[in-house]
């Protein structure tokens, strides 16, 4: 039987952290199972983080993500509620949250039948990718 492997996030600016949670999320899934990927849109990203966030375009970071060896399926949505109804829906056997989630409350978590968490790979952060852009051209 294939696994169904779900995590979700901004993906805001892709960086080798983002490629490595895909690569490690789609081996829990085993060769033929899928990773699913959910996806904030740009109101909820500005909500969320402010109004000069997203950097890229709901489109444009679909169109990225859909191109990533690594993931099967990405699905947008744009509140928290509507999250969670979409990993109702598709009940992964396994989500994948951030390690910085570890001891909060994570959305869905009670519709999979486990969660693995994911620690960030070398400190990489949207964030902080853009704080330095914008050191550079101030």
């Amino acid at each position: 039987m294939s696994k169904v492997v779900w995590c979700n996030g901004c993906f805001d600016l892709l960086h080798p952290g983002h490629i490595a949670l895909f690569a490690a999320a789609k081996s829990l899934a085993g060769t033929e199972g899928r990773l699913i990927v959910g996806l904030d849109s740009d109101a909820k990203i500005a909500r969320d983080k402010g109004p000069s966030r997203p950097i890229n375009t709901f489109a444009d970071r679909k169109t990225l993500l859909e191109a990533i060896k690594y993931i099967d399926l990405v699905l947008g949505f744009d509140t928290r509620e509507e999250l969670e109804e979409l990993i109702q829906f598709y009940r992964p056997d396994i989500l994948v949250d951030g390690g910085d989630w570890r001891n909060h409350e994570g959305v869905g978590r009670e519709f999979a039948a486990a969660t693995r968490f994911f620690n960030r790979v070398g400190g990489y952060s949207s964030s902080e990718i853009i704080r330095r852009c914008k050191n550079v051209c101030e």
